[in-house]
């Protein structure tokens, strides 16, 4: 792919951390201006509390050959959008690529319980942070971005719309309602695009090994195997380079309408694309939690990677 997004401006909502640095500095990667926002700065912290920052992923778009641009945002808020959205045209006169990966509910969401038994404060609360701060974003950024045709917006979610057509009571109503619901943002957008010679789609990594997992379970992205000895389902796990090669994949391919409105996956794209995890590996996590961990087998990656 190499300079394919030479010239071409991105936003990644949600950069901070995990997915949505990894895309960012992949689409750096690939040349594109990549401007970055979250809650979390050298000088303040979101509600979630951990280190990692957005003039870090900015830092590391440059450093992977592209441009990165870091600006404090919260996303519920329409006017620090609007703001940045006209810093945007401002600076660069088009919008290219959105990535609405908003997420920083991570400490909100109750696994394994009865929607009368989590927090209502708490789910109300996931919900505008996942739901809401996504559709304010494509409501400000959409004009500027079929401003020109071929404008592309992927919505990030969990699970795609085949795995998630099923309730999901392991992760209960709030965290199933909110990563559903964005996949049908992606798909409304769609429509309302394509007229425009835009595209619109969801995207969702495998288990993802983001900052906070590697924490979770003690491991670093040089020694995450060794988490595998307790919980031997991580070994499908996927970097967030993985969903940052298929993000780029997508903004390269001039041939990308062919998946307006679609539910895609990183290890569905790297089929088509070829690319693959940074470890050279290309698991495909979908496929293998729905024959492997739903189907009650003995975890064993063999085929899947």
């Amino acid at each position: 792919m190499s300079r394919a997004l030479e010239g071409r401006t991105a936003l990644v909502a949600g950069g901070t951390r995990g997915a949505g640095r990894g895309i960012a500095v992949e689409l750096g990667a690939a040349g594109a201006a990549v401007y970055v926002t979250g809650r979390s700065t050298r000088s303040s912290r979101s509600e979630m509390d951990r280190p990692e920052t957005i003039e870090e992923t900015a830092e590391r778009v440059t450093a992977a050959g592209g441009e990165g641009i870091a600006v404090r945002v919260d996303h519920l808020d329409p006017g620090q959008v609007d703001a940045l959205v006209r810093r945007i045209d401002a600076e660069r006169g088009r919008l290219d690529v959105l990535v609405n990966d908003i997420w920083g509910a991570d400490h909100l969401f109750e696994f394994g319980k009865p929607l009368w038994e989590q927090s209502l404060e708490n789910g109300l609360r996931l919900l505008r942070l996942a739901i809401e701060t996504h559709a304010i974003t494509s409501h400000r950024a959409l004009p500027l971005l079929i401003r020109e045709p071929g404008g592309l917006v992927i919505e990030m979610t969990d699970g795609t719309a085949e795995y998630n057509a099923r309730y999901r009571r392991d992760v209960g109503y709030f965290y199933d309602l909110a990563k559903s619901a964005v996949i049908r943002m992606a798909l409304a957008q769609s429509e309302e695009i394509a007229g425009y010679g835009g595209t619109a789609v969801a995207l969702t990594p495998g288990w993802l090994r983001s900052e906070a997992m590697l924490d979770h379970f003690g491991v670093t992205e040089e020694n995450w195997l060794d988490a595998a000895k307790d919980v031997p389902n991580f070994a499908i796990s996927e970097s967030p380079v993985f969903v940052g090669r298929a993000a780029a994949a997508l903004a390269a391919d001039p041939d990308r309408a062919r998946w307006n409105g679609a539910s895609l996956s990183s290890g569905g794209l790297a089929k088509v694309y070829g690319f693959t995890d940074a470890d050279g590996s290309t698991p495909d996590a979908w496929r293998y939690i729905t024959e492997v961990v739903d189907a009650g087998r003995p975890a064993d990656v063999t085929g899947y990677r």
